[in-house]
């Protein structure tokens, strides 16, 4: 995926006309690059954000320059949702990257389906390490194994691509379950004790008449 950029002179309170017409702010840097602005048209990051997600190597097209690179932070409008400004990281294809990738789940977990569980996703992403050309849009999590509600998927069971390892302290971490449904109990209203009701006459009680004759004398 190519992205055009151009080189960027506008900071601060200038960049405000520049996002009016469509104009995205960014930065470019990596171990061997010093962090250099850039403007992309917004529409077009927009896109490609979409299809490379966070994982995919995107070219930054610089003029007749070429730079590989993956979205390694976006900061997003607190107000309409859309990217402001976008962090680059220059890329050695040469060297292993730690990459956030997406987990896609896909079959069918029995003890959901058949039991009438439900299904659990506790991790969402996992960290991974490999070389740029390596790097996998998604990594697909099986929950068929989830047949009853003592089954678990985890860390251990996914399997990677060639050249891809996950980064985890601990292979036995739960990723997916089939939790068992919870039955809400219809609490029964405690019986009401007529005896303990206070039923207060109206007007005044015969203490305060005897207060109040006496304040008259």
């Amino acid at each position: 995926m190519i992205l055009n950029a151009t080189e960027r002179k506008d900071f601060g309170k200038k960049l405000a006309s520049a996002r009016a017409a469509g104009k995205l702010p960014v930065v470019a840097y990596g171990k061997k690059d010093k962090s250099t602005p850039y403007f992309v048209d917004a529409k077009d990051f927009s896109k490609v954000w979409e299809e490379a997600g966070e994982s995919q190597i995107v070219t930054l097209q610089i003029g007749s320059a070429k730079k590989d690179v993956l979205i390694h932070d976006v900061t997003l409008d607190p107000l309409k949702d859309l990217p402001i400004h976008v962090d680059f990281y220059v890329i050695d294809s040469t060297q292993k990257v730690e990459v956030k990738i997406p987990l896609e789940f896909k079959g069918v977990a029995p003890a959901a389906k058949a039991l009438g569980g439900i299904l659990v996703k506790v991790l969402h992403e996992v960290e991974v390490s490999a070389l740029p050309k390596d790097l996998p849009h998604e990594l697909y999590v099986d929950i068929s194994s989830l047949a009853t509600f003592e089954d678990r998927v985890t860390i251990k069971d996914i399997v990677v691509p060639a050249g891809v390892k996950i980064i985890f302290p601990h292979a036995d971490e739960v990723v997916a379950l089939a939790a068992a449904p919870h039955e809400e109990k219809e609490e029964e209203a405690a019986p009401v004790d007529l005896s303990k009701i206070e039923v207060e006459k109206k007007g005044k009680k015969p203490e305060e008449e005897g207060e109040a004759g006496a304040e008259t004398k």
